[in-house]
């Protein structure tokens, strides 16, 4: 079996050059990241009860899956994290190894999806953001990214809801009317209804401690946690 869509794989391979420019083809992306790196680090310090103010992530390893050219995992790791980065495209590893060495940061980037990951360890933090509506087969993906969590870990989990409104937002408004992403970067008939993930992540001994809607103010130009969970959504879950 395998978790790889390679339509999805080749989409994203040829945008790969784009990774870092922040007025590219992942704009949108860089204008999220603020938001979803500091719900990731305040929920990641009140569950593992961290102090270190100056590298607050100190001691936790990060396994950041599907991390294209390493928008989070950098950020990951300049908060003193151990970070693993993986993806399915070598072409957004190659981007994402040259961006950390200029960056002088020690990240260990491989070119794999979970269930081939040829690594010993478990980790204590899994990042699958903005991941699980590109992959083959959700449940065969979230299985694989599970096995590698230890236990009291935490996974985070990022995408958009199946509902009516996040068709009418993410693809005709996102990539049809304000051309924020390129058409056909999004499918409808792979979102993911929150019931349906924690189902799937409870089969695989994940429970959901919390589900934060992510939401854009067009006025403000930017992303916030919101109560509204009908089009993005992140939730935290802990392996028992």
């Amino acid at each position: 079996m395998s978790s790889i869509n390679k339509k999805e794989i080749e989409k994203f391979s040829k945008m790969a050059d784009e990774w870092w420019d922040p007025n590219g083809k992942f704009k949108p992306l860089h204008k999220f990241n603020p938001t979803r790196i500091k719900y990731i680090k305040e929920n990641i310090i009140n569950n593992f009860n961290l102090k270190n103010k100056k590298k607050p992530l100190q001691k936790i390893k990060i396994l950041d899956i599907g991390c294209g050219g390493g928008l989070l995992s950098e950020p990951m790791c300049r908060m003193g994290a151990t970070v693993t980065g993986i993806d399915a495209s070598a072409t957004n590893i190659k981007i994402a190894k040259i961006h950390a060495k200029k960056s002088k940061l020690n990240i260990e980037y491989f070119s794999s999806p979970p269930e081939k990951l040829k690594i010993k360890k478990k980790f204590d933090v899994i990042l699958n953001m903005e991941i699980v509506e590109h992959v083959e087969d959700i449940n065969f993906f979230l299985e694989s990214s599970s096995k590698l969590l230890k236990k009291n870990g935490l996974m985070f989990v990022a995408t958009l809801n199946k509902t009516l409104k996040s068709y009418m937002f993410a693809i005709v408004g996102a990539e049809y009317v304000l051309k924020w992403l390129p058409i056909g970067t999004h499918e409808w008939e792979k979102f993911v209804n929150p019931s349906d993930l924690e189902r799937i992540l409870k089969k695989n001994k994940l429970s959901l401690l919390r589900i934060d809607g992510m939401k854009f103010n067009i006025l403000n130009d930017e992303w916030s946690i919101s109560k509204d969970i009908s089009v993005n959504y992140i939730t935290k879950f802990i392996k028992n």
